[in-house]
């Protein structure tokens, strides 16, 4: 399987990572082994392409990695990886570039109006590589 990185701007808001709650494990779900999190830079979002779906990575810290598509679901276009990381009350956020809808990362809801969810997806961080479980 090859795995696509493509890097993105800088992040400068900084989200309390502390109050993350992962997306839920499910059955059907598949795990891919998409990069080195050393290949990650905190604060930053990258774009991947894992089996032929283009998904957003945000490590948070020096272990916490979370994953959603990367394609805004209002417009279509692949920029999520390019939105501006925050946070509301306990929730880790990513703000559309496009848009400015706002979603949360735990749970994929649109925070802002009555916008589509965001599709996120569960990550781990096993022995220094971050895998991402995919619906199969």
């Amino acid at each position: 399987m090859t795995t696509t990185l493509i890097p993105t701007q800088a992040r400068t808001s900084a989200p309390a990572p502390a109050l993350l709650e992962a997306p839920a494990r499910t059955a059907g779900t598949v795990w891919h082994d998409v990069c080195a999190l050393d290949d990650l830079e905190p604060l930053w979002g990258e774009a991947a392409r894992v089996v032929g779906r283009q998904v957003a990575l945000y490590r948070l810290d020096a272990t916490t990695v979370l994953a959603a598509d990367h394609r805004d679901p209002r417009t279509g276009a692949c920029v999520m990886a390019r939105g501006i990381l925050g946070s509301r009350g306990p929730a880790v956020t990513v703000a559309s570039p496009l848009h400015k809808e706002v979603y949360d990362l735990a749970t994929g809801r649109c925070l802002t109006g009555d916008g589509p969810d965001l599709p996120v997806h569960p990550v781990e961080v096993r022995d220094g590589r971050v895998h991402i479980g995919l619906p199969g």
